[in-house]
């Protein structure tokens, strides 16, 4: 893809939901319904959204707003913006090198990513190239087979190991199955046809890894490699992670010496766990509604959830699209936002430049909201720039 194409089709990219307008036709119906989808209804998924339209920001005016910043620190970094690149599953299907795409523009634009443990490309090599890339776990059937997992992390150089605590069973993703979509794909005259009538994909994405790297696999569940993509007779080990429980938690932190974040917490009494268990942080988030259908939006649960955490960052996840959608949260005691699907599509149509081209856009929005909201600096929002009537706190 030249520069000057990629330049032409970024130009009518203006906001994070255009990505995925443009990503619905570029890639193949099964690769975009596994991306968008959520779990049975979609009652979460919409929820995700659907709770940004009911808080609104109080705006202060006449404040000197010269001075804006987005910058902010997190676990002891510093940031470019409030908002980093959350774990995406099977990133290298959807983009040519999907999971190096994200952690090297992470890097070069100044932001955090978190590969995910569902990812086709060794973690080994990603690390190497983005050596502040944080990895997402999700942990194996057995504590033997968890605790090879971690060894491998942590010889890779990780440093920042996030636990997935919201799939201790798989959900039921129907939207998947009608889309097509299942693991490992099967080869069929359908995917064949997919194939042809979305040929961008099909030749920068698909033929380009095939030469150039053969068939995927997934390559970080387990210490061991894992299962091709595509396969014909071959069936792809999930779930098992029912026998998790708090005590493995505090056994996992005794053994692992770097920052260790908790993903998948809704529940403030959860939150209160995973502080007493030495959690660095937490990410309160519903799987992007990807897991159980009508859990709450994480945005409804967070002012709670910042009450449970004393010292702990909260950070936030699932349904974050605009600037103003990052300055509520973190008016509400959001320490972080990690934003998926956007950066996923962003890099499925331009690679690295989507990436930057997102950033960008997010960044300059959350510049022009602090503006309006009279701020400077991010941590000069607080509860009274929101107001919030339908944030309960509780399930």
């Amino acid at each position: 893809m030249t520069a000057f194409f990629v330049q032409r089709r970024l130009a009518q990219i203006l906001n994070l939901d255009d990505f995925e307008r443009a990503a619905r036709r570029h890639l193949p119906g099964p690769v975009f319904g596994y991306i968008a989808g959520g779990a049975e209804d979609n009652t979460s998924l919409a929820d995700n959204r659907a709770v940004f339209r009911e808080i609104q920001l109080a705006p202060r005016v006449l404040v000197n707003v010269q001075r804006r910043r987005a910058e902010t620190s997190l676990l002891g970094r510093s940031h470019s913006a409030p908002f980093g690149i959350a774990p995406m599953g099977l990133s290298a299907l959807s983009a040519y090198r999907g999971d190096l795409a994200q952690a090297r523009a992470a890097a070069a634009l100044g932001i955090p990513a978190i590969m995910s443990g569902s990812s086709l490309i060794r973690l080994e090599d990603v690390v190497r190239e983005a050596p502040d890339t944080w990895f997402q776990a999700y942990v194996p059937p057995t504590p033997e087979r968890t605790e090879a997992l971690v060894r491998r992390i942590e010889a890779a150089g990780f440093t920042t190991l996030v636990i997935t605590v919201d799939v201790s069973v798989l959900p039921n993703r129907e939207n998947n199955l009608r889309a097509g979509f299942r693991t490992p794909l099967k080869p069929s005259l359908s995917l064949l046809w997919q194939g042809v009538t979305h040929p961008a994909w099909t030749i920068n994405t698909a033929l380009r890894t095939l030469v150039r790297h053969g068939i995927p696999h997934f390559e970080n569940n387990e210490a061991i490699r894992g299962v091709p993509i595509l396969a014909r007779n071959v069936e792809r080990e999930t779930g098992g992670r029912d026998w998790l429980s708090w005590e493995d938690i505090h056994r996992l932190r005794g053994r692992w010496r770097g920052k260790l974040v908790l993903k998948g917490i809704l529940h403030a009494g959860d939150v209160a766990l995973a502080r007493k268990a030495g959690a660095d942080a937490i990410i309160l988030s519903n799987h992007g509604g990807r897991q159980l259908d009508g859990a709450p939006s994480p945005m409804r649960m967070l002012p709670a959830a910042v009450a449970a955490a004393g010292e702990m960052p909260v950070m936030i996840d699932s349904g974050f699209r605009r600037g103003t959608d990052v300055v509520k949260a973190l008016a509400l005691g959001a320490a972080f936002v990690w934003v998926g699907r956007p950066f996923n599509y962003a890099a499925a149509l331009a690679g690295e430049a989507g990436i930057a081209h997102a950033h960008s856009l997010l960044r300059n929005e959350i510049l022009t909201d602090m503006a309006l909201v009279g701020v400077n600096d991010l941590a000069e929002l607080t509860g009274d720039h929101v107001l919030q009537p339908t944030l309960t706190g509780k399930i």
